[in-house]
């Protein structure tokens, strides 16, 4: 079993920055799809980018431009750079993963394992 810790949630500005981490519990390395998800209060949890085994990565078109996920395989850390800030990226943001060599799906049900949350709040 994965677990998964989430961090670097807070409150800012419109315009400002936040870097979120997802410290997992075992190596990631070469063997997970993972994925940073989130949530508005009264909307469905949407999937804002995702990481494949090899690195690939995917970002959603609503933070396209803005948001940047990467990973530090030797921390097994998962992160989610993000920038220029707007009151819409408010939400819960989730850190997903499952074991999967090479094939990543970008939809909630494909992941088997998730953070607690970290809430996001732009103002």
């Amino acid at each position: 079993h994965v677990q998964l810790v989430e961090s670097g949630g807070g409150s800012v500005q419109a315009g400002g920055s936040l870097r979120l981490s997802c410290a997992a519990s075992e190596s990631t390395y070469r063997s997970m799809c993972m994925a940073w998800f989130r949530q508005a209060p009264g909307s469905q949890r949407e999937t804002v980018a995702t990481v494949d085994s090899i690195g690939v990565t995917k970002v959603a078109g609503s933070v396209k431009g803005r948001f940047t996920i990467s990973q530090d395989s030797a921390k097994n850390t998962l992160y989610l750079q993000m920038n220029s800030l707007k009151p819409e990226d408010t939400a819960m943001y989730y850190c997903a993963a499952r074991r999967s060599r090479g094939y990543c799906d970008a939809t909630q049900n494909f992941f088997n394992y998730w953070g607690q949350g970290t809430q996001v709040t732009v103002s």
